[in-house]
């Protein structure tokens, strides 16, 4: 492991480079990482970073996204095989119907989306903006895509806007089992439930908190009161969440939930990136490059 590290150290100094992980990565790779987020984090920050190469340990939207908003960086991707089914979850058909019914429509894109999806939309957002974003646009109507749950959270949050949805959803938030949840609250019932808003209903039903990743280690870390956490989202967060608490407990459903593609991203593939260059993303064909990246311009600048 310290061999690694001393690799990627020297190899990071040789070409410049800086690493960003998401919180869903495994634990050796956020170890090794320069800067730990969320979307909305890592996308702010890649516009801000000097480096000229970026490798991204996350998956391919979110390499994408660094590209789009930083063309002129080297952005590469440890696993370029790691994806997000729910990028893809949205046809254009639901966007042409929704704006041929609705003038005064909004298409709102969750980040977690292909580029091509984002050419589409009018904002994207992230979990942790998505509800200040949507009640400052002008637009009365909002189609939120692709994620209905994260839909459904942002519309309960914003009542006086009309909400349309997609048929999307995160595989592992969406699956999480309610029984299996209240097993573990009725074993720890001093336990607070922390869940993302890509869960189902009947798990944001019950919790205590419905936030991005970022807003679920906040809040651990701040009530400081509380030493039982239940989490409802993906099992790698709990890496930042024991740095953050260490004095708490944090129990997960016993169907653990976890990214599969995430924690495909080994330390050899960041090694084996920063040597060859390989795994670079390309910027998409020009047609979709310039209204994605407006998307995601306008996210930025709307979450000031």
């Amino acid at each position: 492991m310290d061999t690694k590290r001393e690799t990627i150290e020297k190899l990071k100094k040789e070409k410049n480079a800086v690493i960003l992980a998401h919180y869903y990565a495994p634990p050796e790779v956020q170890e090794i990482a320069d800067y730990i987020g969320d979307s909305f984090y890592l996308s702010k920050l890649a516009v801000k970073l000097t480096n000229p190469v970026l490798v991204f340990c996350g998956v391919s939207f979110m390499g994408e996204s660094a590209k789009l908003l930083n063309p002129e960086k080297t952005v590469l991707m440890p696993d370029a095989s790691a994806d997000c089914p729910m990028a893809h979850m949205v046809e254009q058909s639901v966007i042409d119907e929704a704006r041929a019914r609705y003038e005064d429509l909004a298409v709102v894109c969750y980040v977690n989306s292909t580029a091509e999806i984002k050419s589409w939309s009018d904002v994207c957002v992230t979990s942790a903006n998505a509800v200040k974003i949507v009640r400052n646009l002008p637009n009365q109507h909002i189609l939120f895509i692709p994620d209905r749950n994260l839909g459904h959270f942002v519309a309960a949050q914003v009542p006086e806007k009309h909400f349309l949805y997609n048929e999307g959803y995160c595989p592992r938030h969406e699956f999480m089992s309610a029984d299996e949840v209240r097993v573990l609250k009725d074993a720890h019932p001093q336990a607070q439930i922390l869940v993302h808003p890509e869960c189902n209903n009947a798990i944001t039903a019950m919790s205590d908190y419905i936030g991005s990743t970022s807003g679920i280690i906040n809040y651990a870390k701040e009530h400081t009161d509380c030493q039982e956490f239940i989490i409802g989202t993906v099992s790698g967060v709990i890496y930042k969440l024991q740095e953050s608490r260490p004095d708490a407990r944090f129990y997960f459903p016993a169907t653990r939930p976890s990214c599969q593609d995430m924690e495909r991203i080994t330390l050899d593939q960041v090694i084996h990136v920063l040597k060859t260059g390989e795994n670079a993303v390309a910027m998409p064909p020009e047609s979709i490059a310039e209204q994605a990246k407006q998307t995601l311009t306008r996210m930025l600048e709307l979450a000031q």
